[in-house]
């Protein structure tokens, strides 16, 4: 396929996502399923891309510096760290692993 052909119908579709957000009425974005709905997409959109790009290379499951890395971040913050003290810890603890491997 031809890549402005790919860009251009990525255009559109992102074009008519918008204009079908724009057309949806009021009352059914008022729903409680759908604010839920709203609420819970970003952060399962960031978990999934954080484990991409955490676990993927190319087309194969990497394990190596950048899990430890993420699991010392996910520790912080079950141990209520502050933000900077999570993104610190998993750099150190990256850099360390990477270091040591």
């Amino acid at each position: 396929m031809n890549v402005w052909i790919a860009i251009a119908l990525t255009c559109v579709g992102c074009y008519l996502a918008k204009l079908l957000g724009l057309l949806m009425p009021a009352g059914a974005l008022e729903r409680p399923l759908v604010r839920r709905l709203a609420a819970l997409l970003p952060v399962a959109l960031l978990a999934a891309l954080t484990a991409q790009q955490t676990f993927a290379d190319g087309q194969y499951l990497a394990l190596d510096a950048r899990g430890a890395g993420l699991a010392a971040a996910a520790l912080a913050l079950v141990l209520r760290a502050p933000f900077l003290v999570v993104v610190g810890a998993a750099v150190v603890v990256t850099a360390g692993v990477h270091a040591l491997g």
